[in-house]
């Protein structure tokens, strides 16, 4: 039998997540030193709103140092033998952490806020408005450095979302604060606090979509298999194609493997290169195993599952 390994060596994109550490980083710092002040304020204020965000800040700090982690981890290499793909997946789960945190802080406001529905607010808006100004600041001075990898990398997409859900929180509290000193009415405070978090409920469910397709090994957004397999199946010398996979490994990483039958069981060499080159350029797969089977060749039929 006649087979062939083809890798996407050479223009392989690399490691997504680890181009943007030194961002990750700087606003792993940025974050966590306005978490502490936020969360002095909102006990002395007695604003869940600012508490809120506060909590919400905390679930920042955390995933921002899982991601920066995981982009070290990513990079390691296998001693063990144990992990043919390497530790790429890191960044995968650091993204699903932040998925879990967003949820249970998502839920601990509306738990709360539910809780100090009727019941009289009493709440300082002034530390809310100072500290909701600072915090809006730094949200945006992190959104602008992560901005750039969020598309590149799921796990920098997840820190991301944390801050975007941030931002809106801090224009919450500004907003709380605003609407308690106009009214002198408490409850505003609550009922912002209950609106940040559904709006960090909705953001978890859409990034843990994302982060389960790729542990569940689904096609590649943006590729279709059908096509891949039509694109394979013009290659001169190319009879039929089967066995054909296609996977994200982690963000900028995408795997395929295939089989290709062949009509002339000398030319492989040719297929396996434009094979690889076609998958590569066209499809944006970074790591191709392919293999090459005569047409007479018997016994290397698809798998039951």
């Amino acid at each position: 039998m006649g087979t062939g390994h083809g890798h996407g060596h050479g223009a392989a994109p690399g490691h997504a997540g680890g181009r943007h550490r030194r961002s990750l980083a700087v606003s792993f710092a940025l974050i966590g030193g306005f978490f502490v002040i936020e969360l002095v304020f909102g006990l002395v204020s007695g604003s869940l709103a600012l508490l809120s965000d506060a909590g919400h800040m905390a679930a920042d700090v955390v995933t921002l140092g899982a991601a920066l982690v995981a982009t070290k981890i990513a990079v390691r290499p296998d001693t063990t033998g144990r992990r043919s793909y390497g530790s790429y997946r890191a960044e995968v789960f650091a993204s699903l952490l932040a998925v879990l945190l967003m949820l249970g802080v998502a839920l601990y406001v509306v738990i709360e806020a539910a809780g100090r529905i009727g019941e009289p607010a009493g709440v300082s808006f002034g530390p809310m408005l100072v500290v909701g100004a600072i915090g809006l600041v730094v949200n945006v001075i992190v959104l602008l450095l992560l901005r750039s990898g969020a598309s590149e990398s799921l796990n920098v997409k997840g820190a991301y979302l944390e801050v975007v859900a941030d931002t809106a929180g801090s224009v919450g509290v500004i907003a709380a604060g605003a609407l308690v000193a106009a009214t002198g009415q408490g409850f505003w405070d609550t009922i912002v606090a209950l609106a940040i978090g559904v709006f960090v409920a909705f953001r978890a469910v859409g990034l843990g979509r994302q982060v389960f397709a790729v542990l569940g090994q689904h096609v590649p957004a943006g590729i279709d298999t059908n096509a891949v397999a039509a694109d394979l199946a013009v290659i001169a010398g190319v009879r039929d194609v089967h066995d054909l996979h296609l996977w994200t490994l982690t963000s900028g990483m995408n795997v395929a493997t295939a089989h290709l039958v062949t009509t002339d069981p000398g030319d492989h060499h040719a297929v396996l290169d434009q094979a690889r080159d076609l998958l590569r350029s066209r499809h944006g797969v970074a790591h191709a195993t392919l293999q090459v089977e005569p047409a007479d060749h018997i016994g290397c039929d698809e798998p039951g599952w």
